[in-house]
């Protein structure tokens, strides 16, 4: 199994029914942005701050899952999804979310992990 890089994702905001904050988005970047973090994506309910000296080092902040049951607690990029989940599967570990391609370009699924955090495992397609 490789894995690409681990992403924290923290819960700010409100959500509301869109799942969307501004101002808690805007003050998270603002907030990150003092530890040198740059915003490299912002889908409105998610927005991901990295270090431009080690783009791997990564936070996310959301608001809420926009597609998933639940809001996950952090984010494992790997190489083969499908091999993550078939893995996860055979070892009788709770999959509490698809796999499921999404519209902006992930292959994911949810897992919960022994201490009952919410895992979304991606790969970008």
């Amino acid at each position: 199994m490789s894995v690409r890089r681990v992403v924290p994702n923290i819960p700010t905001g409100t959500g509301g029914e869109t799942g969307t904050d501004p101002a808690a988005m805007r003050a998270n970047a603002a907030f990150y942005g003092l530890l040198g973090f740059e915003e490299v994506m912002n889908h409105g309910w998610i927005m991901t701050l990295a270090s431009p000296s080690h783009p791997t080092a990564q936070i996310s902040v959301m608001t809420a899952d926009r597609t998933g049951p639940v809001t996950p607690d952090l984010s494992v990029e790997v190489a083969d999804v499908d091999a993550a989940y078939a893995a996860m599967a055979e070892a009788g570990a709770e999959i509490v979310y698809g796999p499921q391609d999404e519209e902006w370009g992930v292959r994911r699924f949810f897992v919960r992990d022994p201490n009952g955090r919410v895992i979304n495992v991606l790969g970008h397609r």
